[in-house]
């Protein structure tokens, strides 16, 4: 029970969001089956009148208060605070007891592509301007941040890392987390992402590469994964936490398991900073390593959570790869794009959308890749479009794949002892 193929079980027993489509579990899930897009113009936070894009995906109403004193939120980045609260409703879904647990015994690994990016411009430009600086400047925006404030709110003193492979982060973090308690580091460990990237730089410098749609007339229309006009993504903000176990600690303590980490892989295009390679092959073997690390056939998948983007050449590229990797069973799974919904939250995608695909497993119930409209020849899958599906989901993938060609691939199943 305790074993797979010889190597120790790890579950997941509680998860924490907070993104666009909500603040909690229930509002998430019923976001995404509603097929509810958050892409909305963006009003007050920052400057958009030289901006190509003038719309995001926004978590609107977060009050840092609500999940910690409000002076310890004044030491941390917004993307801090967002992991502090998506971690602390994780632990508190999870039922875990901290105080009948070796600190030492519980870690965790956070993901961000870019840390606190908000703060490092404002700080920046009151510098330049003003040549005032503050003293937390340096502490507040470098991406261990997160983990660290995480660590210090909860006093976890296990394992603790960061890693900012781009939009691949978080689903790293899974992977990294799942091998931490595997190989006897810990036995519970926090993995999530966390980004706050919305400012007027950083539109710009997304806008710069061309990365973002520039749908301005009607911005619920422009995350469009998969669909022929598709014209870049769209910029989101969030975080998201979930607490791993071994099956057995989780047992012992009588919790609620939500699925099983099964198999992981990451591999690296090699190619290019912001461009995936055409072919697919590299995001295509780490699909094929992560089935095979979780002991499982291509054709055992049920269900594929994509990375899903809704740029040309993402969109194309990963429909490439998972019929590299799934053969002709890539034409019988159901796939969907969590994004279509919330934005590309970045090195916080892969942990919000692995959340999703844990609830999707445990709901029976796969949510639409919205605005689906019109079909694209290089993209001819089954996209789950515009509408749920019920339909039973015992194995799942989830795509990460980040600027520098990283690629991660996590597979997750519901649980049975």
């Amino acid at each position: 029970m305790n074993k797979r193929n010889g190597r120790m079980r790890v579950v997941v027993t509680g998860m924490g969001t907070v993104n666009p489509l909500g603040k909690n579990l229930d509002e998430y899930w019923d976001g995404l089956i509603e097929g509810r897009s958050t892409a909305r113009n963006v009003e007050g936070s920052y400057a958009t009148d030289k901006l190509n894009t003038k719309f995001a995906c926004e978590v609107h109403g977060f009050d840092p208060s609500v999940y910690m004193d409000r002076k310890t939120a004044q030491r941390m980045a917004r993307f801090s605070q967002l992991a502090v609260a998506a971690s602390g409703m994780a632990l508190a879904d999870s039922g875990l007891d901290l105080a009948k647990e070796d600190s030492f015994r519980v870690g965790v690994a956070m993901g961000t592509g870019i840390g606190g990016f908000i703060e490092m411009t404002t700080g920046a430009i009151s510098y330049a301007t003003k040549g005032r600086m503050n003293p937390l400047y340096a502490p507040m925006i470098i991406p261990n941040m997160a983990a660290a404030s995480v660590a210090m709110q909860f006093h976890l003193r296990g394992p603790n890392t960061t890693v900012t492979t781009a939009c691949a982060a978080s689903t790293h973090t899974l992977g990294d987390a799942t091998r931490m308690i595997q190989h006897g580091d810990a036995d519970v460990m926090l993995a999530g992402g966390s980004e706050a990237s919305l400012c007027e730089v950083g539109i710009s410098a997304f806008n710069a590469i061309r990365a973002l749609s520039t749908r301005n007339e009607a911005p619920e229309k422009a995350s469009r994964p998969f669909d022929r006009d598709r014209d870049g993504f769209v910029p989101g903000e969030g975080a998201g936490t979930l607490v791993l176990e071994s099956v057995e600690h989780a047992i012992n303590r009588g919790a609620r398991i939500y699925g099983e980490v099964l198999g992981f892989a990451t591999t690296n295009d090699a190619y290019h900073q912001v461009a995936p390679d055409e072919t697919g092959e590299a995001p295509a073997k780490a699909v094929t390593l992560a089935i095979k690390d979780a002991r499982l056939e291509p054709s055992e998948v049920d269900y594929v959570n994509a990375h899903g983007t809704s740029t040309q050449l993402n969109d194309a590229g990963e429909t490439k790869a998972l019929k590299i990797a799934l053969g002709d069973h890539a034409y019988k799974v159901a796939i969907s794009s969590t994004k279509s919904m919330i934005g590309h939250l970045l090195g916080a995608a892969g942990a919000v959308e692995a959340i999703a695909t844990l609830l999707t497993i445990n709901r029976g119930m796969i949510h639409p890749t919205i605005n689906y409209e019109n079909p694209d020849p290089a993209c001819d899958l089954d996209y789950v479009p515009n509408n749920p599906r019920r339909q039973e989901v015992r194995i799942a993938i989830s795509n990460g794949f980040g600027f520098g060609g990283h690629n991660a691939v996590v597979v997750l199943g519901k649980y049975a002892e």
